[in-house]
């Protein structure tokens, strides 16, 4: 939702891209519905290691920004002049409970990381 917020709001300024330590392989639909319903299309976008931005193979990012507790903990050592951030949301992947109470969840999750992306890279 990060990678898809970001080209939405400043694909003009930003080059976003989405990976992890431990990708499922797919985008969750749940993800896909929440974002569609904020007019942000994912269908574009893949499931990626974070390690096909590693070299040799990979260029590094300038920026790296972390969006959960694992994230943060699994993610490779990239170059030295890579910056890291840490922005902490739940994963809404481990919501439970009714098919409402979970897509509540990826609604509120989906929420802040537009907040915190308009706050924090875009002010």
């Amino acid at each position: 939702m990060a990678e898809g917020w970001l080209r939405h709001l400043a694909g003009d300024r930003f080059e976003s891209l989405s990976a992890g330590a431990k990708p499922a392989g797919y985008i969750h639909p749940l993800a896909v519905q929440v974002m569609r319903e904020s007019g942000v299309d994912l269908s574009q976008q893949v499931s990626k290691h974070i390690r096909e931005f590693l070299p040799p193979e990979g260029t590094p990012p300038d920026l790296i920004i972390s969006v959960c507790g694992n994230a943060e903990k699994e993610c490779p050592l990239f170059p030295a002049r890579v910056e890291r951030w840490h922005w902490p949301f739940d994963d809404p992947y481990h919501a439970s409970g009714s098919d409402e109470q979970r897509l509540a969840e990826f609604r509120r999750v989906r929420d802040e990381i537009k907040a915190k992306i308009e706050s924090g890279l875009l002010r």
